[in-house]
This record gives C-alpha cells, sequence and structure tokens, in this order.
C-alpha cells in the first residue's frame, strides 16, 4: 500500500501547478465511513454553505487510499487515521494535519469469528485475520500482538478493504478482522470482540483520526480550512453537549447512517465508541502530543518494516493555525 505513494513522491507528480481547485472549482474533499457527529453536517450541506463553496465529497475505503488521492492532487482535504498519516509524513508527502476528528476507542475492534476456534490471544497464531494494511487498525492489530508476545509471521495477516472484509466474513474465508463499520458490525453479528482500541491505548499504542489538507491548498484558501474547522468542531460540541440527546434524535442517526453505511440502530453506540475533541482542546492538542504521537507511530511502522525511515522531526506536519483561525 505505500508503494503508490513512494512512486507518486518520485515522479514529480506532486507538482504544484494545477493540484489545487480555484476560486470557482469544487474543492475535493476525501472522506470515510468513520461514523462522527460532523457526518450529519455534511449530509445537510453545512460545510457548503459555512465556505460559500461546492464540494465534491469522495468516499474511500482506507486512509491509505486517501493518502494516494491526497498524493496525486486529486484530493485537497482527506480524513486518514494516525497510522497511514505516519507514513505519510515520513515518506515527505506534503500536508498538514489541521484538526484532530477522533481518538479512538471501542469503534475498532478484533472480531473472531463464532466457532473459529479462537478464544484467547495466543489461538491466533496460525489463523487468517483480515486488516486494511497501514491502517489504524493495522498499527493496533500488530500493537496489540506485540503486547501479547505473538510473532506476526505466525498470524495469517491479509490485506483487505473493509468492503472485502465484509464480504470475505460472509463467505466464511476468515477468521478474524482488526476493522471498523460498517464492516465491523457485520462480523459482530456471527463474532465476538477480543480486544478494541481502547484496550490497545492502554496498552501504549493510542490511535487517532484526523483531517489533513495539502500544504499548497492551505497555503492559498486558508479561510477554507478554517470553516471547515468551524463546522466541525461545531457539532463535535453539540454531540458532546448531550451525547445521549444527539445519538435519540433520528434525524441525526438516519444521515450518519446514510452517507456510511451503518444500521441506524447502531449509530448512537458507535458514536460513543471514539472521542471528539472540542474547537478548544484542538489548539493543545495540535502541538507536541499529537506530534510525538505520530513519532512515536513512525517508529513502529519502521520496526514493522512499513516505512524506511523516520524523521528527526514531525512537527512540520501538525499546525494549530487554523483551529486558532476557526476561533477568532
Amino acid at each position: 500500500m505505500l508503494k503508490p505513494i513512494q512512486q507518486l513522491l518520485f515522479t514529480g507528480a506532486l507538482a504544484a501547478a494545477g493540484l489545487f481547485a480555484q476560486a470557482d472549482d469544487a474543492v475535493t474533499i476525501a472522506y470515510q465511513t468513520t461514523v462522527e457527529p460532523a457526518k450529519v453536517a455534511q449530509a445537510d450541506g453545512v460545510y457548503e454553505k459555512a465556505t460559500g463553496q461546492a464540494i465534491n465529497w469522495r468516499k474511500f475505503e482506507s486512509g491509505a487510499e486517501v493518502i494516494t488521492a491526497v498524493a496525486s492532487g486529486d484530493v485537497q482535504i482527506g480524513y486518514v487515521g494516525s497510522s497511514p498519516l505516519a507514513a505519510a509524513a515520513s515518506r515527505g508527502l506534503p500536508v498538514e494535519t489541521f484538526l484532530i476528528a477522533a481518538q479512538i476507542g471501542g469503534a475498532e475492534a478484533l472480531v473472531v469469528r463464532n466457532g473459529s476456534g479462537i478464544a484467547k490471544p495466543q489461538d491466533l497464531i496460525g489463523k487468517r485475520v483480515a486488516v486494511p494494511f497501514v491502517s489504524t487498525t493495522h498499527y493496533s492489530l500488530l500493537a496489540a500482538l506485540k503486547h501479547w508476545k505473538i510473532d506476526a509471521t505466525k498470524v495469517q495477516i491479509l490485506n483487505l478493504r473493509p468492503t472485502e472484509i465484509a464480504a470475505a466474513w460472509q463467505r466464511g474465508d476468515i477468521d478474524a478482522a482488526y476493522v471498523w463499520d460498517p464492516a465491523l458490525g457485520t462480523a459482530k453479528a456471527n463474532g465476538k470482540v477480543l480486544i478494541n482500541s481502547s484496550d490497545v491505548a492502554k496498552w501504549g499504542a493510542p490511535t487517532f483520526d484526523a483531517w489533513i489538507v495539502r500544504k499548497d491548498f492551505a497555503e492559498k484558501h486558508p479561510d477554507f480550512v478554517a470553516k471547515f474547522a468551524r463546522v466541525t468542531g461545531d457539532y463535535y460540541a453539540k454531540y458532546n453537549a448531550n451525547p445521549k440527546g444527539f445519538a435519540a434524535d433520528t434525524a441525526n442517526t438516519d444521515k450518519i447512517a446514510r452517507i456510511t453505511g451503518s444500521k441506524p440502530e447502531e449509530v448512537a453506540d458507535l458514536l460513543a465508541g471514539n472521542r471528539y475533541p472540542n474547537l478548544t482542546e484542538q489548539g493543545t492538542l495540535l502541538g507536541a502530543s499529537t506530534v510525538q504521537a505520530v513519532a512515536a507511530t513512525s517508529a513502529f511502522l519502521k520496526e514493522q518494516g512499513k516505512v524506511d525511515a523516520v524523521l528527526p522531526s514531525y512537527s512540520p506536519y501538525v499546525d494549530a493555525k487554523f483551529v486558532k483561525l476557526a476561533t477568532k
């Protein structure tokens, strides 16, 4: 999954000309099926109203795919997990993290199939475990195996996208999967959660999702990025002020389910599976703590042979200026 990024970086595909939207063009934004409060704003066209800009929303199945699209210039803003973000930064992709979208907990989990014979971590040895490579769940799976002192080469780890995981699960082709919804819901239907990302975070490997922006686009359109952050933050604040009330509103859950492919009745629990920092917290988060988290993730990926080198500093890839502008 990393090779397309490397190829793009070294074939000149990152030339500035034509890689960002002009004032009268639609901005292309890559989103994923993660359940989070701001999907309501996406469904209602609030981002377009706030920015006065047409937006082309493109759905992707994994952060690695988002990174490739951002690298090519097809996408200006993208939703990615901390693992693909670290991989992209380690390879020098010109992006900035301008918002922490979610601190991941129970919304991502390792599910084992009923009848697979997996009752404890050691039972994973020799089993077929599916995960999207270079994703937050891939990172969490490898971190969990390391915590359990299980050699990852003794587990049949398969690189599948979420929709492929759901299909493979229904066919009975895999024994376990570490994934997010809606594929997670498919797996849970006839499986049990062995661990989730809250557990892995306690073992020293926390994960998060983030919104990133191409630096060339951000330099030309800082107001758009700030307004995008403001809308997202506003919906996080609405949810955080009354999580149960927000989730009890069927208008909210139906919109989130429609965009993500989740079941409306599962949206409340999925929302509760992550934490969504308010804008007042973002200014602090988008500093040393996130830089250190990206650096730690990159070091782990290098140890696992997923990236070639670790940068001396990841601070150029994290910037709080847009959040500060959004809160003025």
